[in-house]
């Protein structure tokens, strides 16, 4: 039987993220980050980190993406590819709360290294 994982049951409420990842699947070749960004925190910083790729795809609510490229708005349904250590900030855009989720990879050739997830 497949294991069901309540991912959005696991998201903080107060905003923040939660991991589906090493922990629950043990493997390193793939991960999912639940996030909820309510309007008016702290940016939340995106950033893949080295030999890591993720898409960022926006699942409710408007999402504000700032980083070295400029500034963009993710409505519900689109997505955008980050790798590596370049760092983008998501704030809600909207006067509600913004949700997303986050697929993770290690980059090819990478051999792994042991970070946050």
């Amino acid at each position: 039987m497949l294991k069901v994982y309540d991912v959005a049951g696991r998201a903080p409420r107060e905003g923040g993220e939660t991991v589906l990842g090493l922990k629950d699947l043990g493997t390193h070749a793939c991960y999912l980050l639940y996030g909820v960004l309510n309007p008016g925190e702290e940016p939340r910083i995106l950033k893949p980190g080295d030999g890591h790729e993720e898409i960022i795809l926006a699942i409710s609510g408007a999402i504000k993406i700032s980083g070295p490229q400029g500034e963009l708005t993710l409505q519900p349904g689109q997505a955008i590819y980050l790798k590596g250590a370049e760092v983008h900030e998501a704030t809600a855009a909207g006067p509600g709360e913004a949700r997303y989720v986050a697929a993770g990879g290690h980059s090819a050739g990478h051999e792994h290294h042991h970070h946050h997830h």
